[in-house]
């Protein structure tokens, strides 16, 4: 038993940066899906009231109360949400991406995960500096992990074997 925590570290690896642009890329294509359309109707809407097509400043969320929650609160909760209760987004499952607690390896908490979240536009101000840290860094980690002290894992590889090989 006293050596379960020793090999649990051993069978984890920090996911690195071009893995976590590709899980990044995954979810916002994911929220792209859902939001679109949401915003189409709500753009459609409008421009249906003023007698036009919806153009591409409309779509863009410049404008009333309902675009502002599908453009940042829905992402935001949506993204909260599955690292709570799933410890990831659907873009580092497909990795077998974890976040974790950078001290613990235990499921974020709701603190940790909205400060991780609003650590991410920390992250981006300066030249996107912060995410590009992912890949400077020896744990893996952008400014936003760091602030919310959470690591992102997922398991080793097991090497090929091939008994009939000598």
């Amino acid at each position: 038993m006293a050596d379960s925590p020793q090999v649990h570290e051993e069978e984890l690896e920090y996911v690195g940066f071009w893995a976590r642009v590709l899980a990044s890329l995954v979810d916002t294509v994911l929220l792209l899906i859902v939001s679109a359309p949401l915003l189409w109707l709500l753009a459609g809407r409008e421009a249906a009231s003023v007698g036009g097509i919806p153009d591409l400043a409309e779509l863009s969320g410049a404008g009333s109360l309902a675009e502002l929650l599908v453009n940042y609160l829905l992402p935001a909760v949506a993204v909260i949400l599955f690292w709570i209760y799933k410890s990831a987004t659907p873009g580092k499952m497909m990795l077998g991406a974890r976040v974790v607690d950078a001290d613990t390896g235990a499921p974020l908490t709701p603190g940790q995960a909205a400060l991780r979240y609003l650590g991410y536009f920390v992250s981006i101000i300066p030249f996107c500096l912060g995410l590009v840290w992912v890949g400077i860094d020896a744990r893996k980690q952008g400014w936003h992990d760091k602030l919310a002290r959470t690591v992102v894992v997922r398991r080793k590889p097991q090497p090929a074997a091939f008994p009939g090989r000598r």
